[in-house]
């Protein structure tokens, strides 16, 4: 059986919206649906179906298999798959639901560079190259992961403190997209009106920002499904934002008998509580950036979809 390609990107349809709603929206019971039964895991490298690009430059520690079944994952448009293809788990990203597809290409980061900080989206770069914004819970790790995208330690600047980027921070790489730093939420300790302008200001460029391909929304793997970030796909889904979960912090190893969960099983958790939000699955890749594990992964998911975009 040959499964259809999805819809153009990934923009899913929210269930049963409502006729209003809130930046944050109180999310819905989930509805958990029967796993069908596992048909191949994600295999170790898929590197190799697609130009070279860098990899890290040490040993990685063993990662654990994913058990995906065939109707959980990501097929971009123009990509076609069946059950029995026995290639079929060489297509799949490692550490992701995401099969290759043919604009798969034009991976590596040759070059980056800082642009502008805007408070408007109609102050952001008007030259009409695609883009991927990040965005997560405060302390996420989100400046850390755009640092290892680049390789380079400070391109975007990290810190202790929660909350310091405030503005729509636009990086330029290789002279033909963006990667753009967005916000983070959920910081308490910030001003309620500070936090309110984040909020209203991120909104308008997700529904405004015509060269956005895709928001890469951030979710700690370390810990349990926070309220927050659940609210927030839920958001993106209800207004069909194309979307993907980017699990940080998956080199972070705890031990059942200290009642944590590992990250895969946080990640397993997430999937189940956000299955009642969308019709389609989402995209999603696990990563580190202390290992780099999922670095190449995330380029070359977005390389395909920039491809994609540009083509069409």
């Amino acid at each position: 059986m040959v499964l259809t390609q999805l819809p153009r990107f990934h923009c899913f349809v929210f269930k049963n919206p409502p006729p209003s709603f809130n930046f944050f929206p109180k999310p819905k019971l989930p509805i958990i649906k029967p796993t069908p039964p596992t048909l191949f895991s994600s295999p170790k490298s898929t590197l190799s179906t697609t130009e070279p690009i860098p990899i890290t430059d040490f040993s990685l520690p063993e990662e654990p298999k994913l058990e995906i079944s065939l109707d959980k994952l990501f097929i971009p448009p123009e990509t076609q798959v069946s059950c029995n293809d026995p290639n079929l788990s060489t297509r799949i990203l490692k550490g992701s639901n995401i099969v290759l597809s043919k604009y798969a290409r034009d991976a590596q980061v040759v070059q980056a560079d800082f642009v502008k900080s805007s408070v408007r989206t109609e102050d952001c770069p008007s030259d009409g190259l695609p883009e991927f914004a990040l965005v997560g819970r405060s302390n996420v790790g989100k400046s850390s992961l755009l640092n290892s995208l680049v390789r380079r330690k400070r391109l975007a600047l990290t810190s202790k403190k929660p909350g310091k980027t405030q503005c729509i921070n636009h990086f330029r790489i290789n002279d033909s997209w963006y990667l753009v730093d967005l916000p983070g939420y959920g910081y308490a300790s910030a001003p309620q009106e500070l936090r309110t302008d984040w909020g209203k200001f991120t909104r308008d460029y997700f529904v405004n920002r015509s060269t956005l391909v895709s928001v890469f929304l951030l979710i700690d793997a370390s810990i349990p499904a926070k309220k927050i970030d659940l609210e927030y796909a839920s958001w993106l889904g209800q207004n069909q934002i194309p979307m993907t979960l980017i699990f940080t912090k998956c080199d972070k190893r705890k031990k059942k008998k200290n009642g944590g969960k590992r990250p895969e099983e946080n990640v397993s958790d997430f999937q189940e509580l956000i299955c009642g939000f969308f019709q389609s699955v989402p995209p999603w890749i696990m990563t580190s950036s202390v290992t780099n594990q999922g670095r190449d992964e995330i380029l070359l998911h977005m390389a395909q979809l920039r491809n994609y975009w540009l083509k069409h």
